[in-house]
């Protein structure tokens, strides 16, 4: 039988409330099972869930609140009682003494339920308590590795699900960029095109000009050639006047002498050079877009094998977590399995075993249905 260090009452009232909330709790059903146990241990699990919340710091696994915290949980559950009559009468009856700063549960369930606290310290926790806590423990062990099953997988089902849209993100920027690597290549194309047929005319040009002034140097020569008749000198003039004005060239449109169309022709070569040198340059800035757009293309599917890599996994991680789930359903069996067998047994500690059944079904509400689980409203 469990008994409380301390070499009288007071002591043992004190080790009992250095215990956490849900052992001072339980210690409690224990002792008063018939009396008050029975009918209120909806009531306890109740206070055990708020002294969790209200204890910031340790929840659980705290033993005492402060007197604002304590008034709050009064509060919440409609205790007409105060901290301070709680105190005065504990103090009159000799549970405490002096000033008393911190309140752990048990004070609060002395003087809610009016039980002699020598009788609270000395109180019966079953014949088997060993039993008990090694079904206690197998229960915890449930309870932690559910928790921790549950995060794992809560982790992993986000983590993929954040792979699976920066997988989807990098597919989108990816085809985006390759429609505008496609259409950067497009343009350069068309651009060098252009820059080809602009060289092309303007290399025609200058072979027009070329012929053109060989021409009228050939027929100027031979109509000043002394050396020759004047019919033949004669004839080679008329047809350098003939050449002149015929303008063969098509881009001179009004040449009167040979010098303004040779002046024509500069600049109509001109033009063409820089139209071709403008066409070079696009052609050369549509070089870079492209290959600026063959570059993002690449880190976009790079991205995009990467975020597949991720998304696989995530995929991996949420199938072992999962399969760790189905462990801890099995731990699960185990320990209600043997919380049945204790609790078959004569000697219990009934409110530890109430305590611990409501446990096995808190913990049920990680199973699936098809396991036996079910869902909290």
């Amino acid at each position: 039988m469990a008994r409380l260090a301390g070499a009288n009452d007071f002591e043992k009232l004190k080790s009992l409330c250095l215990k956490t909330h849900k052992e001072q709790l339980v210690w409690f059903l224990n002792g008063f099972w018939n009396e008050y146990g029975q009918r209120d241990a909806e009531n306890f699990w109740k206070y055990a869930l708020k002294l969790k919340e209200l204890d910031l710091q340790k929840g659980l696994d705290g033993n005492e609140l402060d007197e604002l915290s304590m008034h709050r949980f009064l509060e919440f559950f409609k205790e007409t009682m105060t901290v301070s009559e709680m105190r005065d009468n504990l103090r009159s009856t000799g549970a405490i003494q002096g000033n008393v700063r911190m309140i752990p549960i048990s004070h609060i369930l002395i003087f809610k339920y009016r039980v002699d606290w020598h009788r609270l310290a000395n109180a019966p926790q079953g014949d088997n308590r060993a039993e008990i806590e090694e079904a206690q423990h197998k229960l915890d062990e449930v309870q932690n590795a559910f928790k921790q099953a549950e995060i794992a997988a809560e982790e992993a089902k986000n983590a993929l699900r954040e792979a699976e849209a920066r997988e989807a993100d990098s597919k989108a920027r990816e085809a985006n960029a390759r429609a505008k690597e496609a259409d950067a290549k497009a343009r350069e194309a068309e651009a060098r095109a252009a820059q080809d047929e602009l060289q092309a005319a303007l290399n025609e040009l200058h072979a027009q000009e070329a012929a053109y002034k060989a021409k009228v140097d050939d027929l100027t020569r031979r109509g000043n050639d002394e050396s020759v008749g004047v019919v033949t000198r004669n004839k080679a003039k008329a047809e350098l006047a003939q050449v002149l004005a015929e303008d063969p060239l098509p881009l001179r449109k009004a040449k009167i002498t040979q010098e303004a169309a040779v002046k024509k022709a500069e600049k109509a070569t001109n033009i063409a050079a820089e139209a071709r040198s403008k066409a070079s340059a696009s052609a050369n800035a549509a070089s870079q877009a492209r290959k600026q757009a063959e570059d993002s293309a690449q880190q976009a599917s790079q991205a995009r094998k990467a975020a597949e890599q991720a998304r696989h996994q995530a995929t991996v991680a949420a199938e072992h977590a999962e399969a760790a789930k189905e462990e801890m359903y099995r731990k699960l069996e185990e320990a209600e399995a043997y919380f049945e067998e204790v609790k078959s047994k004569p000697g219990n500690a009934r409110g530890a075993m109430w305590w611990m059944e409501r446990e096995l079904h808190e913990a049920r509400a990680y199973l699936p249905e098809r396991k036996g689980g079910y869902r909290k409203k």
